[in-house]
């Protein structure tokens, strides 16, 4: 097998894929470790301890540092580039979205043209193609872009990077778009998610029947892989999520139900009901901020609560053969079982 290029390590998602390259998918045997070398952009300040466990080669840079990334393709020809590096919530403003979204994925790109890189496979998000008109509708591939806020913007300009890209014939490319996403390795912001549940303090904006699509972190995985595998993926974009999207209520529900009778934590069994337009006011003052290049990730994450992200797979399913093997009460529970053998709490 080819040399594989990791970005977004020690990251949730990014970690997540160095291991399924290094020790397979336990759930997908068809996708086994192959005995092949790994090589991750590491950024020079991060803690490396779990990526130097997996015994990888961590190279020491920024997509954001054209010159820091010559050393990540010295011998690279062939190689594929899993690209999972990105900003969510900047903490630095807008600013740093379009540095790391935008620039660090063109970095990357020519980075990779000029060594001879056979495939470039690119995480972007829903947030390209932004909210659903109506809570019964699903995304295909062929939604026309209609961004979310400036993060779903310098997504959509990355992927018009990576998929300009492949026009050229330098380069093979492939485009996933992962909607919300849960699992191991989860950062602080899934913790506090399952301590509100607990805590009665799920905010629920409206009637809570808003679908969202979400994806466990080792279905993305497999979609990943794949997505290297299937020689016609080249040229194409593909949704990766789980089976099917999940009303607001169920998503909440099911935490609190794997909470008790899967690890014995009382839940108070109450939400924190919004009304419907709490999301619009949040919007209004996101939009506020982002237009002057601030951001507030609690009022950003209110503004889509209220609000239906849901997508097909049907693509994934029948051109790489996707078979989301984790469902949201597995994913949830392996996802409690990782905080608590961590030493964490709930």
């Amino acid at each position: 097998m080819t040399l594989a290029i990791v970005t977004g390590a020690p990251g949730w998602l990014g970690t997540q894929l160095v291991r399924s390259l290094v020790k397979g998918l336990p759930d997908v045997p068809s996708l086994s470790a192959s005995d092949r070398e790994v090589r991750c952009l590491v950024l020079p300040d991060a803690d490396a301890k779990e990526l130097e466990e997996l015994g990888v080669a961590i190279v020491r840079g920024d997509v954001t540092d054209a010159a820091s990334l010559e050393p990540l393709f010295a011998g690279a020809e062939g190689a594929t580039v899993f690209h999972c590096a990105g900003v969510i919530h900047p903490t630095k403003g807008v600013a740093q979205l379009y540095d790391v979204n935008v620039e660090g994925t063109r970095n990357m790109v020519e980075a990779a043209k000029r060594a001879k890189v056979r495939r470039f496979i690119h995480t972007s998000s829903n947030s390209p193609i932004g909210t659903n008109p109506t809570k019964d509708h699903v995304f295909d591939e062929a939604a026309p872009y209609n961004p979310y806020m400036q993060y779903g913007k310098t997504k959509m300009m990355a992927e018009e990077i990576v998929t300009r890209a492949h026009a050229t014939g330098e380069i093979e490319t492939v485009i996933i778009r992962p909607p919300w996403f849960y699992g191991p390795g989860q950062p602080p912001r899934q913790t506090l998610f399952f301590e509100m549940i607990r805590d009665g303090k799920a905010p629920i904006v409206g009637p809570g029947d808003n679908r969202r699509s979400m994806a466990y972190v080792e279905n993305i995985c497999q979609g990943l892989l794949l997505c290297e595998k299937v020689d016609e993926a080249a040229g194409q974009t593909y949704w990766i999520a789980d089976r099917r999207p999940y009303p607001m209520n169920e998503i909440i529900d099911t935490i609190e139900k794997v909470l008790e009778e899967d690890f014995s934590v009382s839940c108070a069994k109450k939400r924190m009901k919004l009304p419907g337009f709490a999301s619009e006011v949040a919007w209004l003052v996101d939009a506020t901020l982002q237009g002057v290049g601030a951001y507030h990730q609690k009022i950003h994450v209110l503004s889509e609560m209220n609000k239906t992200i849901a997508c097909s797979i049907a693509k994934a399913e029948r051109e790489l053969g996707y078979d989301p093997k984790v469902d949201l009460g597995e994913g949830m529970r392996r996802s409690i079982q990782w905080m608590l053998d961590r030493g964490e709490k709930l």
